[in-house]
């Protein structure tokens, strides 16, 4: 049994998020857990909210299905659309600022 969750459109670059995703690919779901939980970054926060509701559609999707037997099969960190902004500069001038979102995609699976 497979169960997936995704979080878009998050105010945070994809490279910062796979960062943190690197870390705990591969993890049971109890372990991933603790691990994020003990991460100082912003990218571990969005992570740890995506693994709590990929947790709830696996336990939706078969209630007699313990958590110590989910384990991370696919985590996949994508780049969303950029929010494009200016900032003035010298003589005249303007320099973009680019403000870039990612998507995080989780899958739990309970089988080998």
């Amino acid at each position: 049994m497979e169960a997936r969750a995704i979080s878009k459109f998050n105010r945070i670059s994809a490279s910062k998020v796979r960062l943190v995703a690197n870390e705990i690919r591969g993890y049971s779901l109890p372990e991933a857990i603790d691990v994020l939980k003990a991460m100082p970054k912003k990218g571990a926060k969005l992570i740890l909210k995506a693994l709590y509701s990929v947790g709830a559609n696996a336990k939706y999707m078969n209630p007699d299905v313990l958590e110590n037997s989910l384990y991370i099969k696919k985590i996949c960190i994508d780049e969303g659309p950029t929010l494009k902004r200016f900032r003035p500069r010298a003589r005249g001038r303007a320099s973009r600022i680019r403000k870039r979102t990612s998507n995080i995609l989780i899958v739990l699976s309970d089988e080998n």
